[in-house]
């Protein structure tokens, strides 16, 4: 338990977080992953390489500095942290590595005539404090996952039991239990964690399951990425192959409520909307369904939303490519999406919004549907990597 002189160290800390704490940061990563190669599947090297984990992990430390004296403030950044962890699997051993690294981190960093003992004391109880709130969290995560109907602890041997391109750059696997034993049912939004050799290195990503929970198998759609490790792997496997595969997790999912439904995404951001597309359908809600791609070439999933629209009175869908369209599939509006095409095709303002994509895209639509007087409280979104602030 923090001391009150502690929590005063603590937020004293808050300006020079605010300041230098992507630099801080960056040098606990270094550290780590330099010394710790049992963490670095834990990584994503490429959003190490952008800065993006860096400057996520400051912004979350400097959330939790801010907020020292009142956690629960934190929303909802803690149950982020803990669906993110346990689909890669973060266990308690990691937490003992990443506290002895931060805590030299801030000393290094910040030297030792502003990082004194006192300070790295209140530090090291601020840490012990979070890390015991996570592991706490995780482990009831992970417990309810090994006793779920067809569920399980750590990782589970999948086969890749059919591929199917989706588009230009998507391509759905199709993924079915090496045992051949159910699979626990998930929430439509919600995404798995997987495992893989790459060149003799182990590798962990996650990925947003893409069809409805049927207890038999999951689907994940992928988007090659250039030069992406991960992506360009899945792509190139076989029918047949293997991969491993951590339960499924993660708070975007599609809660239940009576208003107009409207779901956005960008580019492989369609991925999660399409099981909550589904649900949604089964309930008669009302829903408007937005798409923006680069091109028709590159538009996933177009006939099946295409389909269901045919069949279901209650969903209309819009289309719209950044390039003006090459084939006879014509979206509804060329360009990027703007404020007067978004207020034209939402239902009303009192609408329950959804919406995932690169963050370029979150940002405008996030400041698109605020402009447009839609409710913050009634829109949900999720990052594809490190959560960061669209503001």
């Amino acid at each position: 338990m923090l001391c009150a002189e502690q929590r005063a160290l603590i937020k004293a800390t808050v300006p020079l977080l605010e300041s230098g704490g992507e630099a801080l940061t960056t040098h606990f990563y270094t550290i780590m992953l330099s010394e710790y190669p049992e963490v670095r599947p834990l990584f994503n090297q490429a959003h190490q390489a952008s800065g993006e984990q860096p400057r996520a992990l400051a912004n979350g430390v400097l959330m939790y500095a801010k907020h020292i004296d009142r956690l629960e403030t934190l929303g909802g950044l803690v149950g982020q942290i803990v669906n993110k962890h346990v689909a890669l699997q973060v266990l308690p051993e990691h937490y003992p590595i990443v506290g002895r690294c931060l805590l030299r981190a801030i000393r290094e960093v910040l030297g030792a005539e502003i990082a004194t003992d006192a300070v790295i004391d209140a530090w090291a109880a601020a840490y012990g404090q979070l890390a015991d709130l996570l592991i706490g969290a995780e482990q009831a995560r992970y417990d309810a996952a090994a006793l779920a109907q067809g569920g399980w602890r750590g990782a589970r041997r999948f086969v890749i039991a059919r591929k199917v391109q989706e588009s230009a750059e998507i391509t759905s696997l199709y993924l079915e239990p090496a045992d051949g034993g159910p699979v626990m049912d998930f929430q439509p939004g919600q995404y798995i964690g997987l495992r893989l050799q790459i060149d003799g290195e182990e590798v962990r990503r996650n990925y947003s399951l893409s069809a409805p929970s049927n207890g038999r198998s999951y689907r994940i759609s992928v988007k090659r990425e250039a030069g992406g490790l991960v992506s360009n792997a899945l792509h190139a496997m076989s029918e047949g192959e293997a991969l491993e595969l951590f339960a499924p997790a993660g708070e975007f999912t599609l809660q239940p409520g009576d208003r107009p439904l409207v779901l956005i995404s960008g580019g492989v951001g369609i991925t999660p909307t399409l099981p909550m597309l589904e649900s949604a359908l089964a309930q008669s809600r009302p829903i408007r369904f937005i798409h923006c791609a680069r091109n028709a070439e590159v538009h996933a999933f177009r006939e099946h939303v295409d389909s269901l629209a045919e069949q279901h009175g209650a969903l209309e869908r819009f289309y719209c490519y950044e390039e003006a369209a090459s084939t006879t599939a014509s979206p509804d509006a060329v360009g990027r999406l703007t404020e007067a095409q978004l207020a034209d095709w939402l239902p009303e303002r009192d609408v329950d919004v959804y919406f995932l994509g690169p963050k370029p895209f979150m940002t405008a639509v996030r400041r698109q549907l605020r402009a447009l007087g839609v409710p913050d409280t009634q829109v949900r979104y999720e990052f594809f990597g490190p959560a960061s602030a669209l503001e």
